[in-house]
C-alpha cells in the first residue's frame, strides 16, 4: 500500500486523516499519523485497518527521517517554524511534500534543488492561506480570460464561533491557535493599496482602522488590515491594481476592545515577566497600570483607558474575570501575550458541543468595455464539534485533497509553490464542492473608491 505519512495530530488534522481513512481502500494507502503525543495521533485513527499511529519527535533526526523514508508522500501540520527539517529531509529522500503554512524564506530556498528532483512542495493550501488563494484566482483568471481588467481585489477571512455558539459578550472564540490570535498583527506595519494610494497602518492603529462587512443571514462583521497586502500583487499577477487590501474577519466590537490590551501592553512577546506563575489575575492587570495608594486596579483600569461606567468595553473585561485577585497564572518566567493567552483560554476555548464558523468574502473590481463591474463571493462554512471543526475542514480537506492529487500523479508542476495555477485550484475546488465548501457569487454595482479623497 501507498503510505502517507502525517506528522502532527493537532486540531486542524481531524478532517485530513478522515479524508484518507475513507478513500484508503480504493486508493490503496496506508495512513501512518505521527505525533509527539501518540495518544492524539491514536485518537484520530482509530482502530482503522489501514491506518497506525506513531510516536514521531521531529527534533529526533533518527526518528524523523526513519518515518520519512517510508513515506510515498509527506504531510507535515507542525507549526510552520518546524516544517523545513522535514522538507530537507524530504528533498534527500525524494519524497514530494505539502504543508498549509506560509512559505517562509527557509523552504524558498529549496526551490532549484525540489526542481532538480522533480518533487512537488505544496504550501499555503489550507484555509488561509489556501482556499482564499484558490477561491481568488479562479475569479481573477476568470476575468482577465474574459477581456476584464482587474482593478480592486479585496479579501477577508476570519475564524469565529458559530452563532448558536456564540455565548460571550466578545463573540469569539478559539477556533485555532490561541498563541497566533494573541500576536496578531504584529511584526509589521499594515501595508496596502486603495485606488493608487498607498496606506500604513501600525500596530498600535491597527485595532482602531476597520473594514465593515455584511453577509446575508449572518450579519454583520468587521475587519483589520492584515499585515502586508502588498505582496500579493506579484502573487496573483495584479501588479497595476490600483486596490489590493486583505483583512481579518471578526464581529463587530472585538476589534475595539481588542485594542485595550495592546493599549495596555499585555499583547507583548518581547519580554517575561517576574515572578509570572504566583501572580494572580489581578497582580497581572495592575502591573501595567501606575500606582495609587488609594484607587483600586479597577478604577485604575478604567480611569487610564478612559472606560465611561455604561461603556460595553466594561463588561467585556469583567466577563473575562481579568480582576480575579486569587486564580494564578501558574506560568513560569512567561510574557506579558503568554498570560494574556492563558487568561482567555479560561473563557473562549471551544466547549465540547460548541461549533465554530469560517467566513470568506471577496470583492474583484474590474473593467470592462469602458465599464467598471463589481463581483463579490462569500463563503460560510460551520463546524460540527469540538473535533470536528469549520477550520479542522477548511484547512485539512484542500491539504489532503492537494496531496492524493500528486501522488496521483495529477498535479506534477515541480518546485516549492502555492495553489494559484489551474493545474492546482480547478480539480481541488471543484473536490472541495462536494464537502459543501462552495462560495455564492453575485454581480453588484461598483463601490470604489474617491481618488481625491484617498
Amino acid at each position: 500500500m501507498r503510505n502517507i505519512l502525517i506528522i502532527g495530530a493537532g486540531k486542524s488534522a481531524s478532517y485530513l486523516i478522515k479524508y484518507f481513512l475513507d478513500k484508503s481502500q480504493t486508493e490503496n494507502l496506508h495512513i501512518t499519523v505521527g505525533d509527539i503525543n501518540v495518544e492524539n495521533a491514536k485518537k484520530l485513527v482509530g482502530d482503522h485497518p489501514n491506518a497506525s499511529a506513531i510516536f514521531l519527535d521531529v527534533f529526533n533526526e533518527e526518528n524523523r527521517k526513519k518515518a520519512i523514508e517510508k513515506a510515498a508522500i509527506v504531510i507535515s501540520m507542525l507549526p510552520a517554524r518546524f516544517h523545513i527539517e522535514v522538507a530537507k529531509d524530504c528533498v534527500h529522500y525524494g519524497k514530494n511534500m505539502v504543508t498549509a503554512s506560509y512559505i517562509s524564506p527557509e523552504m524558498k530556498a529549496l526551490d532549484e534543488a525540489v526542481k532538480e528532483k522533480g518533487l512537488v512542495f505544496m504550501n499555503e493550501i489550507g484555509v488561509d492561506p489556501g482556499i482564499d488563494h484558490m477561491s481568488a484566482m479562479i475569479v481573477i483568471d476568470r476575468i482577465r480570460d474574459n477581456g476584464g481588467n482587474m482593478v480592486l481585489f479585496e479579501s477577508f477571512t476570519g475564524g469565529l464561533v458559530a452563532p448558536e455558539s456564540d455565548t460571550n459578550l466578545w463573540n469569539y472564540k478559539f477556533t485555532w491557535n490561541p498563541r497566533n490570535v494573541v500576536l496578531a498583527g504584529q511584526g509589521g506595519t499594515a501595508k496596502f493599496i486603495q485606488e493608487g494610494a498607498y496606506k500604513y497602518i501600525p500596530y498600535h492603529r491597527l485595532f482602531r482602522r476597520t473594514e465593515f462587512l455584511k453577509v446575508e443571514g449572518y450579519g454583520k462583521f468587521e475587519a483589520y488590515a492584515n499585515r502586508d497586502s502588498l505582496k500579493y500583487r506579484s502573487v496573483y499577477g495584479l501588479d497595476d491594481i490600483l486596490t489590493l487590501y486583505r483583512g481579518t474577519i471578526r464581529r463587530v466590537g472585538f476589534s475595539r476592545a481588542w485594542q485595550m490590551f495592546v493599549i495596555l501592553g499585555m499583547t507583548d512577546d518581547s519580554y517575561t515577566i517576574e515572578n509570572s506563575a504566583e501572580m494572580t489575575y489581578r497582580d497581572f492587570i495592575n502591573s501595567f497600570l501606575p500606582y495609587s495608594p488609594t484607587d483600586s486596579v479597577e478604577l485604575k483600569l478604567r480611569h487610564n483607558l478612559k472606560i465611561d461606567q455604561d461603556d460595553t468595553l466594561w463588561e467585556k473585561l469583567l466577563e473575562l474575570d481579568i480582576f480575579n485577585g486569587t486564580k494564578k497564572v501558574g506560568l513560569d518566567n512567561a510574557t506579558p501575550a503568554q498570560i494574556l493567552q492563558k487568561i482567555l483560554m479560561d473563557s473562549w476555548t471551544l466547549a465540547p458541543e460548541d461549533k465554530d464558523m469560517i467566513v470568506m468574502y471577496h470583492k474583484f473590481g474590474y473593467e470592462k468595455d469602458g465599464k467598471k463591474h463589481q463581483i463579490e463571493s462569500k463563503m460560510v462554512i460551520l463546524g460540527e464539534d469540538q473535533t470536528y471543526t469549520a477550520m479542522a475542514k477548511t484547512v485539512g480537506l484542500p491539504v489532503a485533497i492537494a496531496a492524493l492529487k500528486i501522488l496521483n500523479g495529477e498535479i506534477t508542476t515541480p518546485g516549492v509553490q502555492l495553489p494559484i495555477t489551474k493545474e492546482v485550484y480547478t480539480p481541488i475546488l471543484k473536490e472541495l464542492e462536494k464537502y459543501g465548501i462552495a462560495f455564492h457569487e453575485e454581480e453588484v454595482p461598483y463601490f470604489g473608491y474617491d481618488p481625491a479623497n484617498m
